[in-house]
Order: C-alpha cells, then structure tokens, then sequence
C-alpha cells in the first residue's frame, strides 16, 4: 500500500521547469481561426503571458512571415515581454527553424509547453518534433486555435495519442501558483485573474467586496 506524502506530482508544472513557446499569435492567422472567438482566444493568450512573466518563465515568443503575411505578434503578449526578441520564421513547423532551436537548447529544458495558431499546423508540428526527440510536451489547448472545430480537436488527439499533455491557460497560471501561501505572487496572480479569470475572475472581485480580507480564492 502507498504512503502518501504532502509533495506535489511529478508531472505538475512549477515555473523553473519548462520552456513556454508562444507560436503565431498574430493577425493574419487570428482572422481564419473558427474554433475559440478571437476575444477569447487573445483574453488566454494574454492570461498565459501573464502567468509567465508573474512567475519568470523561460519564454520564446515566435512567429510566422510578420512582414509579408501574418502582422505582428498581439500587444497582449508583446507588452509582458518588453524587449524580448521575436524569432520570425519560415518554416510552419518552428522546430524546424535553426533559431528557435539554439533558444530550446540555450533554456536547458526538457519540457515544452506550447501555445499558439494554428492547433493542426504550428502546434502539431512542433509538438510531436520534441516528444520524438525526448521531451515532454503540453499544449494549453483554449491559447491555440484552428479554422474549424474539427481541425483543432483532430490535432488535440493526435498530439494526446503521441503522448502531450492537454492543458488549459487557467489551469497553467494556478498550477504554477499551487499554493496561496507563495505570497510573492499572491496579488499579481489573483490580479491577473480578475482581468482575464472570466467567471471565475468576477468571483473573486465578489468575494473580495463582500468578504475583504477574508476571501478565498480557489
């Protein structure tokens, strides 16, 4: 019989373990998705990007043809990595672009979490490039999109059947929290949670009105 102990699984995400890869977050590609509303889709984006600077997440922020076809990476994103450079590629496939690559082996980390446009394409293909070079994957699936439902669930299961992890940008922000007693991160998260936490978000403005001090927040 196991002997349960009070340490979190092995399989969480904590923030120093993994590499976020945002992948074509931009116009061009937003127009076709079908799958989330745009404003959703850019709310968990920006969610996502708030969790990773909250918490100082090794990020790579990557597009696709930003000058010639698909436009610039979206604000809520660029404004939460002031400086940080955006790799622009060629290929669909980032893992198959030379500078994304050197900036994978430059983090030092063996897992992946991945975001991006679209689901079938720019998220398939890198995904299941690093899980057959050795790595763990996660896709937070309600940040990336496709044109149609059926295109992004099709490419969620196949990435799951190649051994991905299906994540949600909530659940990615309170997973790197985990614990409400981390106050350094406390009010940044349950800030960010107010603005892009949807219903859940408003619960706690709620709680916090009625409850003050007092409230709990999940």
């Amino acid at each position: 019989m196991p002997i349960a102990s009070a340490t979190p699984g092995a399989s969480l995400l904590a923030p120093a373990d993994h590499l976020l890869i945002m992948i074509d977050h931009q116009s061009q590609m937003s127009f076709a998705t079908k799958s989330i509303d745009a404003i959703m889709l850019r709310n968990n984006a920006a969610l996502v990007s708030n969790a990773a600077r909250i918490f100082d997440v090794a990020t790579i922020l990557t597009t696709v043809a930003e000058k010639s076809f698909s436009g610039p990476i979206y604000d809520e994103i660029k404004r939460e990595f002031p400086g940080a450079p955006i790799i622009d590629r060629t290929t669909m496939n980032c893992w198959e672009d030379e500078n994304v690559i050197a900036a994978v082996n430059a983090s030092g980390k063996g897992r992946i979490v991945l975001a991006g446009l679209w689901t079938s394409v720019c998220i398939v293909g890198p995904a299941l490039s690093a899980l057959d070079q050795g790595y763990e994957v996660y896709v937070i699936a309600d940040a990336c999109g496709d044109v149609s439902d059926e295109a992004h669930e099709r490419a969620m299961q196949r990435m799951v059947q190649a051994g991905a992890r299906p994540i949600t940008s909530l659940q990615y922000m309170l997973e790197l929290q985990r614990d409400w007693a981390r106050a350094a991160t406390y009010d940044a998260v349950t800030g960010t949670a107010k603005i892009y936490g949807g219903a859940y978000g408003l619960g706690i403005i709620y709680a916090k009105s009625i409850l003050g001090a007092d409230a709990h927040e999940g």
